[in-house]
């Protein structure tokens, strides 16, 4: 689930071969499929750019002539940890739980070519949409399973990944089961040292859910952060929120530079800040979690 923004651009720059796919003169497409009714709507300021939708909620934006192209805020301020993770240009292997329309792997391969990719997407016919319609380019070294985003982790071998990013939405939601210590800890087992654990989650209001997964996450690694817009941390609006976690310590002056200088403004969080944000906060488990809050009527008009 994605907030957009007409100023977006990715941050590093790529050569491509060419759009491919589908035009703009073949006008929208809408289609049932796993999880709801996929709409591919063309982006009206970039003529080779499609925002995906899936029952009206914004999900992901591709530009098939500029994979780092990131127009959602979400993707951005994940695009900036992808570019942080490692020096740039080098080849990672990354893990993406939940697939869309597979706009952050577009960009890792874009922007650290050679790199090798996971993706776990449990909506098969979704994948076969974006496959289609808005294709990958050859040579990018991305592979999308057909499972459950913890299937998939959970078969994931020990220490073999650079960054996991976690995603997964279902409708507007993030599954429970996708929420806890238990999951964050088979991440945490997927991590090669110096590796990273990412998540795209949404909130508002006083922002519960968004402090259980600090706790969460605190209750698995020793150094995290998390990356919103000052508006939804102060509860004025409903939306996304970057959460970023390592065994190691994390960039937090580049992040806040990264954040604070972009076309939709960010503040980042970590530290005594983010303890005093998460207090009283209960970390989610197996036993007791919920999915995401369900956003509030009319959010996405």
């Amino acid at each position: 689930m994605g907030r957009s923004s007409r100023a977006a651009r990715g941050s590093e720059p790529a050569a491509t071969t060419g759009p491919g796919g589908r035009t703009h003169a073949q006008g929208p497409l809408s289609r049932p499929v796993g999880s709801g009714l996929a709409e591919l709507r063309p982006d009206r300021d970039r003529p080779a750019a499609w925002s995906l939708l899936i029952d009206g909620a914004p999900q992901s934006l591709v530009d098939l002539a500029d994979p780092t192209h990131l127009g959602f805020e979400y993707q951005r301020r994940l695009g900036h940890l992808i570019d942080l993770v490692a020096p740039a240009g080098r080849p990672l292997t990354v893990l993406h739980l939940g697939g869309g329309a597979l706009t952050l792997a577009r960009y890792t391969a874009a922007t650290r070519p050679r790199s090798r990719q996971q993706v776990a997407e449990i909506d098969t016919a979704l994948t076969e949409l974006v496959r289609t319609e808005l294709p990958l380019e050859r040579g990018w070294q991305i592979k999308v399973r057909g499972a459950d985003a913890r299937s998939v982790l959970e078969r994931t071998p020990e220490g073999s990944v650079d960054l996991v990013i976690t995603d997964v939405f279902s409708g507007a939601r993030t599954p429970a089961h996708c929420t806890t210590v238990e999951f964050t800890t088979l991440a945490a087992r997927a991590l090669a040292p110096g590796g990273w654990y990412t998540a795209n989650i949404a909130d508002g209001g006083a922002l519960p859910f968004a402090r259980s997964q600090v706790a969460t996450l605190a209750a698995v690694f020793p150094e995290l952060c998390l990356i919103a817009d000052p508006a939804v941390l102060r509860g004025k609006r409903f939306g996304n929120l970057i959460l970023a976690a390592a065994h190691t310590p994390l960039p937090i002056a580049d992040l806040t530079r990264r954040a604070a200088s972009d076309s939709a403004h960010a503040r980042v969080e970590h530290g005594r800040a983010l303890t005093d944000f998460a207090a009283g906060a209960t970390p989610a488990t197996d036993a007791t979690a919920a999915p995401s809050p369900e956003p509030p009527p009319g959010v996405f008009r």
